[in-house]
């Protein structure tokens, strides 16, 4: 503003000056409120944040790294090693035997009537592939002319030859490299033929993938229902992809079973909709608001990202950097207590260690949810806590549940390297497919199964019409 435009306010009266003063102070007030937001922005990482580690800006601090020895990398003198075990002589396919021609003290050479062992001999191992290829076996499906009647009747294939031109084994190696080990079509075009000397093209190994995807509609059903009845589920969501377009994973683990969802928000139906309406267990989540249908006493909120929001809370200034630093000293607290919990298993000292946290806490959220302008920029976390008071501490009470949504975050990793890779899906069809696959893909993980054997198990099993093997 230039100097006659504030002379001509001036010169306009009272009333006129009151006006302006006003304008100008609610202008400051949203500027300033724009600034604090901006600033935030730039204090955000994955320290303090839902930001994953590789999002980090230049400017964030490094992070915490425990301290390191004394002691140079490798293995220290006196170590004794360790080798790669020998298998058995049962597991063995080939024994070659070695004998040394000559004497290496004085050169004499050994005849074939000396060859008596002086000591047990050194057993060395070597494990190599063999030339693979696939094996191709052609089926002439002929046709007869009835002497009696000179109608011709063609041969049909027998129960449990593929109607299609591949196998269930190498079908199942195909949907294993797609959706364990995330290998594109173009690649799994290049290792068929690298590795196993067969020629498929781009869409038959996407036809393969879409077979197989069909024949988990059962068990992945099976598994949605195992999901809706357990005691304890970790769920969470993460972006998803249809044809560019944005959509929603959600994935709701159990210690031996994983569901996977695409769905088209992150909206509480949807949560929903992957528990059921009459969902009994124990949810452990973040606090996305899809949740807050939930009963908090059937809740229990991560701690890991209260320790992150805790940690954005320690980095602002005067109240809210008290707040964020006392909060933090509790959780460590808690979880120091947890850690102790696991290794000697005594819940009645876990319930009393954390007696005295539990106060401390409700005493600081209490006095942080108070209306006050040292509370400004904290009270509603403060208040949101309060409202999920026995969210928080269901671990301490209920056998499988943990006080972080670990399990399903680690569940959702190779999902989201998945998305990454193959910017989603292209159809509705697709996510059916991937979400299926996926699914069986974490389950055999969780269960310690191989993924290619029970998808060769499947596939047979789908071939010749017998019932479909679950994932249980």
């Amino acid at each position: 503003m230039e100097r006659y435009e504030a002379e001509v306010v001036y010169d306009a009266g009272r009333e006129r000056c009151v006006d302006f003063i006003l304008a100008l102070g609610a202008r400051y007030e949203r500027l300033e409120a724009r600034v604090e937001k901006l600033e935030e922005q730039l204090r955000r990482s994955s320290r303090n944040s839902s930001l994953p580690p590789s999002q980090d800006p230049p400017s964030a601090p490094p992070r915490p790294r425990k301290p390191g020895s004394s002691r140079g990398r490798g293995g220290q003198p006196g170590h004794e090693g360790k080798h790669r075990p020998l298998l058995p002589l049962e597991r063995v396919d080939e024994v070659v035997e070695h004998w040394p021609e000559r004497c290496h003290a004085c050169a004499r050479v050994f005849g074939e009537d000396e060859r008596f062992d002086a000591a047990a001999p050194r057993r060395h191992q070597v494990a190599e592939l063999p030339p693979i290829s696939v094996r191709v076996s052609e089926h002439r499906l002929h046709r007869l002319r009835c002497p009696a009647c000179a109608a011709e009747t063609r041969a049909q294939l027998p129960v449990g030859i593929p109607r299609g031109a591949f196998g269930p084994r190498l079908q199942a190696a195909v949907a294993t490299l797609v959706v364990r080990n995330r290998v594109s079509r173009r690649d799994a075009v290049e290792l068929m033929r690298e590795l196993f000397g067969t020629d498929l093209c781009t869409g038959s190994i996407d036809a393969i993938v879409q077979r197989t995807g069909e024949a988990l509609a059962e068990p992945h059903a099976r598994l949605h229902e195992q999901i809706r009845s357990a005691p304890a589920v970790n769920i969470d969501e993460t972006g998803w992809r249809l044809r560019g377009g944005k959509r929603t994973l959600w994935a709701a683990l159990t210690p031996r079973v994983a569901v996977f969802r695409i769905a088209p928000d992150r909206h509480e139906r949807e949560a929903r909709a992957l528990l059921g309406e009459r969902f009994a267990g124990v949810a452990c989540s973040d606090r996305w608001w899809a949740y807050n249908h939930l009963d908090p006493e059937h809740r229990q909120v991560c701690w890991s990202h209260l320790v992150r929001d805790l940690t954005a809370h320690s980095e602002g200034l005067a109240g809210q950097k008290q707040f964020g630093e006392q909060g933090l000293a509790i959780a460590a607290f808690v979880f120091s207590a947890w850690h102790d919990f696991q290794q000697d298993g005594d819940r009645a000292r876990l319930i009393e260690t954390v007696a005295p946290l539990k106060q401390q806490l409700r005493t600081l959220l209490e006095q942080a949810a108070r209306k006050s302008a040292k509370t400004r920029y904290h009270r509603q976390f403060a208040n949101n806590l309060l409202k999920l008071w026995p969210a928080l501490w269901a671990f301490t009470q209920l056998d499988g549940v943990e006080p972080t949504n670990n399990h399903a975050e680690r569940g959702l990793r190779g999902a989201v390297i998945y998305r990454k890779l193959s910017l989603g899906s292209q159809s509705e069809q697709g996510e059916r497919t991937i979400e299926r696959l996926l699914s069986a893909s974490i389950t055999c993980r969780l269960q310690q199964r191989s993924l290619f054997a029970y998808l060769t198990e499947l596939l047979s099993t789908n071939i010749r019409g017998d019932p479909i093997p679950l994932l249980t």
